[in-house]
Order: C-alpha cells, then sequence, then structure tokens
C-alpha cells in the first residue's frame, strides 16, 4: 500500500438480533407510527434491520476485524444464553425536541448489562476503545431528521401507545458492517458468536 493510502476501513458494531415475532411485531409498531405522521421526516428502519445495539465501533480499518472477531468470541465463551423482553416506548433526548423513536429493552437479571461489559473489556484488551456513553440497551425504530411540532406529537403518540412486553432469546451476538449508501444504510452480517445453552422458541 503506498505510504500516502488510507486502509480500507468498515462501519462496525457488535449486536442482538431479534426473534422473528419479536420483529415482526416492532415493524407493525412503525408502521403504524408512520402512517401517523407522513409529514415528518425521518429515517425509519426497515424490518430486516431491527436489532439491538450492544457495541458501536464506527468506522475500523478493515484489519483489525479478526481483533474484533476474537474479542467477541472471548466474551461469549462461556456466558448462557438467556431471554430478554421488548417492552415500553420512549424517544432520545426524553427532555427536548425528539430525534430518535425506540423500543425498550427489560434486561430484568442482568444478562445484557454482564455481556455487554465482557465485550466492552474483551475490545479494550484487544486495543478497541470503550464506549464513553452509559449503556441503554434499546431498539431504533427511527431517527427523526427535522424536529418540529409534528415531530414532537409523533414523539407524544409514540409514547402513548407503549408496547407490551414480548419475550426474547438471546442466543448469540453477532459483528456487522454498515454500509452508508443513497437508500440508507445495508446490514451485512460478519460474524457470529453463540451462547451456552441454547434456548429455542
Amino acid at each position: 500500500m503506498p505510504a500516502n493510502e488510507q486502509p480500507p476501513r468498515l462501519r462496525l458494531f457488535c449486536a442482538i438480533a431479534l426473534s422473528d415475532v419479536v420483529r415482526v411485531r416492532a415493524y407493525d409498531q412503525l408502521r403504524r407510527l408512520r402512517a401517523s405522521a407522513p409529514q415528518v421526516k425521518a429515517s425509519w428502519e426497515r424490518e430486516e434491520k431491527l436489532h439491538v445495539t450492544l457495541k458501536f465501533l464506527g468506522e475500523t480499518e478493515a484489519e483489525r476485524v479478526s481483533a474484533l472477531t476474537e474479542a467477541a468470541t472471548r466474551a461469549a465463551t462461556g456466558v448462557s444464553s438467556f431471554e430478554l423482553t421488548l417492552e415500553g416506548a420512549g424517544v432520545f433526548p426524553p427532555t427536548r425536541d425528539p430525534r430518535v423513536l425506540w423500543l425498550g429493552i427489560k434486561d430484568s437479571q442482568g444478562q445484557l448489562a454482564g455481556l455487554h461489559e465482557r465485550l466492552e473489556a474483551e475490545c479494550v484488551a484487544a486495543g478497541f476503545a470503550r464506549d464513553p456513553r452509559p449503556f441503554h440497551a434499546h431498539v431504533t425504530l427511527a431517527r427523526i431528521r427535522t424536529a418540529n411540532a409534528a415531530a414532537r406529537r409523533l414523539a407524544r403518540y409514540h409514547q402513548q401507545l407503549g408496547f407490551a412486553p414480548l419475550p426474547f432469546a438471546v442466543n448469540a451476538l453477532s459483528i456487522m458492517r454498515s454500509d452508508l449508501t443513497s437508500n440508507g444504510s445495508q446490514y451485512t452480517l460478519l460474524s457470529r458468536h453463540t451462547l451456552a445453552g441454547s434456548i429455542t422458541e
């Protein structure tokens, strides 16, 4: 590689997949919200992209993917599969003009928080930066591009609708690649790291 050429970089994140049933239900909510406010300028997620972000790494040198894969394998090793609940609806930020509409994750036993901390520790040991932001597990439905009265009404409606508790099993964590295109981001699965004792649904 020439001295002045930058090494290839990939936009990466680690994620927890939703079960098919949960993903369909979450997308039903998204469609209901979208239909209620066609005038709101927002980027709505596609059904197949709905997930829980465990760690966002952003632009990462392609040659470091193997180190990330090894860190994820170590984080998953010895961790048993567990259950989460998709429950409730909220917005970011909660006190100003809304920018993100999300559905909440109930982690009653703290197992997701524990897996997140294991992954952070293994990533730091492998030379990746620790995320300075507190971990807040959620499923993003939409990112609002223009904050205005219509967007605020949509946010209130979203929170009023809420989301009835719906459990799902966590059997693995995944490393994902995100490519930005003119039609939004496209996700590609790079690796899947299975937890112990898979739970069937």
